[in-house]
């Protein structure tokens, strides 16, 4: 009968392991989903951060009248 004193001592552990591994598991996946939202957040705030930038170069070039793509003619105001 000493393999059942073993026997219980293995699923007492196997449900205090499971009882641990849960809240864990939970912590992990909101983590997750954080993560993954501010990295879509950044993501787009880069982008925009790009696209202004690239204006803004378009925009100094052209009142320096620096080389376009293009050949312009002056621009009035």
């Amino acid at each position: 009968m000493p393999y059942l004193v073993s026997l219980l001592l293995v699923v007492v552990g196997l449900v205090v392991l499971a009882v641990l591994v849960v809240p864990v598991l939970r912590s992990l996946r909101r983590f997750a989903v954080a993560s993954r939202t501010l990295r879509a957040h950044t993501g787009d705030r880069a982008g925009l951060l790009r696209a202004r930038t690239a204006a803004l170069r378009v925009a100094v070039a052209e009142r320096r009248g620096g080389n376009l793509d293009e050949p312009s003619s002056p621009r009035t105001i």
